[in-house]
């Protein structure tokens, strides 16, 4: 995977036939307290290798568009305005700035139901986001999200309760624990293997090192602490890397192992 443009909400990557495209929405600040030990208890002193904007966490939002040149997958969508924070919703700006065109966007695979992940189906002026859409695949366990705004978007809903195949390249896989429905994305490509993630880990400079932390929302933490750990020893294998939501943008790695965790090489210079 190479890096070939980049842009201020943007990076391109040429990924054997396919190209990769990591879009920032923009950060959020959680406090520390969010994060969970073993026990479920809130977490204990942060090492100093935990960065803090202030004294909160300081989260990066992205999201993923892969394509072969006749078919693309949009991998989240953002937050769109529903966040209520000037620092988020820009994925739109992203994908302008990338050249890519709303209107060619037929497929949008969500991680989660969570609001950063899935509100940028819907604009802030209340128009749908990707004119052209057919299909939004999300697991079948977060499907109570779309009511309100998103409701009209229901009649298009693939639900993914199990492995399935999105297009030749682009395949659902259900990894349940953050919440119910909570599914990554595996990218096969000419050259090797991407996993695109939601919420699988929100605090890379902690969370790698120490798989065993979970975080205040994941809905059922033993689980989304084994599907982390199961996801990241799939990442050791060679020419595997990883694409992550909450990753420092643009949040597309390689994953080693190191000692009891695991160690994280970004592919491209990261900014906050």
């Amino acid at each position: 995977m190479q890096l070939i443009s980049s842009g201020r909400h943007h990076a391109t990557f040429e990924f054997g036939d396919l190209r990769v495209i990591s879009l920032r929405d923009g950060y959020i600040d959680m406090p520390p307290t969010r994060l969970r030990d073993e026990d479920g208890c809130a977490f204990g002193e942060l090492p100093p290798a935990v960065p803090l904007a202030g004294d909160n966490l300081r989260l990066a939002v992205n999201a993923f568009y892969v394509t072969d040149g006749a078919r693309s997958v949009l991998i989240d969508t953002g937050a769109s305005d529903v966040w209520h924070d000037p620092t988020m919703g820009l994925i739109y700006d992203a994908l302008d700035e990338a050249g890519v065109d709303r209107a060619e966007i037929t497929d949008v695979a969500i991680t989660h139901r969570h609001e950063d992940h899935v509100s940028g189906l819907v604009m802030p002026d209340g128009a749908e986001a990707f004119p052209e859409l057919e299909r939004v695949w999300i697991g079948a366990g977060d499907l109570s999200v779309f009511t309100g705004r998103l409701e009209p978007l229901r009649e298009r809903v693939v639900p993914v309760s199990e492995q399935v195949a999105i297009n030749d390249w682009a395949t659902a896989i259900p990894t349940p624990g953050h919440t119910p429905g909570h599914t990554v994305y595996g990218i096969r490509s000419s050259t090797g293997h991407l996993l695109a993630w939601g919420d699988t880990v929100h605090v890379p400079t902690l969370q790698f090192d120490r798989p065993n932390v979970t975080w205040e929302f994941d809905g059922d933490q033993s689980q989304a602490r084994a599907a982390r750990g199961v996801l990241l020893e799939q990442l050791t294998k060679p020419d595997h890397f990883v694409a992550g939501a909450h990753l420092d943008s643009p949040g597309i790695a390689r994953v080693t192992a190191s000692g009891d965790g695991y160690a994280l090489e970004y592919l491209a210079p990261t900014i906050g």
